[in-house]
């Protein structure tokens, strides 16, 4: 066996010698062809250049692609996700929607609301009851409203306002649309709005002193369909407004007649002491309005600055049971060609106090040629028991809305207290017309716990008609 092993051991150096002899020539061979080939493809020094620089103009344009592609997806993100309805309009032109001066995206709406409920009790002798029914006590919605406004463009704006208290539910209020700095620095205003007359009139039933409106407010063409143009001076000392109107418009505010229906109506207001609020001021103004009532038939009435009413259940009052406050005065239809009608105001407040009055005379030319007048007046005064002052709005020439200094909420405070009286009064007798007459004193405390709401408790004392002798 060691033997054996000794011999393939001397053997295995001449076959590993053969065997490189061998393989040797075969590898330089195979060596030899592929640095041959390998030669005829290598490009030249020109074409080498050629394509680093094609394939580096491929690169850049790949990079410029990345980041175009990120600029889109950042813009993507930073804006706001659009709504069914921003895609419905995106096929129209940009500029029907946007303002790229300001960056604002119209129309703009703001959806606005309030309601006022009343509690009434009365108590009537026998001669009231004789004179203007058994008025019941009661309680209702005065007002509640629901309304849309904002701008369609960035001096357009506009307003949608419905009652859903008032005898149309829903009824017309305002309803109009504006275009601010229209002529110089006045907006012009087109649709149903409160016409410019009377300083009470156009005191927002949110601002109010009392519940209701003062009796002479029977007078004034209130809300009517027109159009109208008002403004103010640079320093916020005068005001001014002019309006042309169909008149009377009812609930839903329409108007029909071929006969008359038109109307206008102007107001003029100047501020001759402005110290700033709560450190006085004087405020005067005046009014004038005409009016050729459609179909010829005017009516002048009020209730005694107190209303309440019952319509869904109206079927369960007793007969010969009034449903509401009935007018305790009352023209009835005058056949009418046209009238006139006058009004002066006055106001004053400094510091806690206020205090404002109004005068209206109307002039009616009845159909047979008769002329007849009537008039009416209030003057009020408050006083805020909390130290608030009353503020007053320049841009409209009205009293504004009271802020309380400690508005009452969970922590604590004792909101606003004003303690106010007036005395109204308003006249329909003239001649052939006999519409009665009446005046009264009311007194009024008031809590203003939050701007945004209020209590109040009002003694109103309803006194009867007086016909003239």
């Amino acid at each position: 066996m060691n033997a054996r092993y000794n011999w393939q051991y001397k053997r295995q150096p001449a076959t590993t010698i053969r065997d490189l002899s061998i393989r040797f020539p075969v590898v330089l061979c195979l060596l030899a062809f592929l640095l041959a080939d390998g030669w005829a493809q290598m490009p030249s020094e020109e074409q080498s250049e050629t394509g680093i620089h094609s394939q580096l103009q491929t690169l850049q344009m790949q990079i410029d692609e990345l980041k175009a592609q990120q600029a889109m997806t950042n813009q993507y993100i930073s804006e706001p996700s659009m709504s069914e309805d921003d895609e419905y309009d995106s096929d129209l032109p940009s500029l029907l929607n946007d303002d790229l001066s300001n960056g604002k995206k119209y129309p703009m709406t703001r959806l606005t609301g309030f309601f006022q409920a009343d509690s009434v009790w009365f108590h009537q002798d026998s001669g009231n009851i004789q004179a203007v029914g058994d008025v019941q006590d009661g309680a209702d919605f005065r007002r509640a409203r629901l309304a849309a406004t904002g701008d369609a463009w960035e001096n357009v704006g506009y307003m949608l306002e419905m009652d859903f208290a008032f005898p149309g539910r829903p009824s017309f209020m305002d309803v109009w649309l504006e275009v601010r700095e229209a002529i110089g620095n006045n907006t012009v205003r087109i649709g149903q709005y409160r016409q410019p007359f009377g300083m009470d009139a156009l005191t927002s039933v949110k601002e109010l002193t009392f519940l209701e409106r003062a009796l002479p407010f029977a007078f004034t063409p209130f809300r009517q369909v027109g159009a109208m143009t008002f403004g103010h001076s640079e320093n916020e000392q005068m005001t001014w407004a002019f309006s042309g109107f169909r008149f009377p418009t009812d609930t839903y505010g329409g108007n029909v007649g071929d006969s008359g229906g038109y109307g206008l109506a102007t107001r003029l207001t100047k501020l001759l002491i402005d110290n700033g609020d709560g450190d006085g001021l004087f405020h005067i103004g005046g009014g004038f309005s005409f009016g050729n009532p459609a179909n010829n038939l005017l009516r002048y009435r009020n209730q005694p600055e107190i209303f309440v009413s019952e319509t869904g259940g109206a079927a369960l009052v007793p007969i010969g049971v009034p449903t509401n406050v009935p007018p305790f005065v009352d023209t009835g239809l005058i056949p009418t060609q046209k009238f006139n009608l006058f009004s002066g105001e006055l106001a004053f407040a400094v510091g806690s106090f206020y205090t404002q009055s109004e005068i209206i005379y109307s002039v009616v030319q009845q159909r047979n040629g008769q002329n007849n007048s009537f008039s009416g007046a209030y003057a009020q005064a408050g006083y805020f028991l909390t130290g608030e002052s009353r503020a007053y709005n320049r841009k409209a020439g009205v009293f504004g809305r009271v802020v309380p200094l400690d508005p009452y909420n969970r922590n604590g405070g004792c909101g606003a207290w004003e303690i106010a009286g007036r005395w109204s009064y308003i006249d329909l007798n003239n001649k052939s017309i006999q519409g009665g007459a009446t005046d009264g004193p009311y007194s009024r405390i008031k809590l203003v716990s939050q701007p945004v709401y209020q209590i109040s408790i009002q003694l109103h004392p309803c006194i009867p008609p007086k016909q003239s002798s």
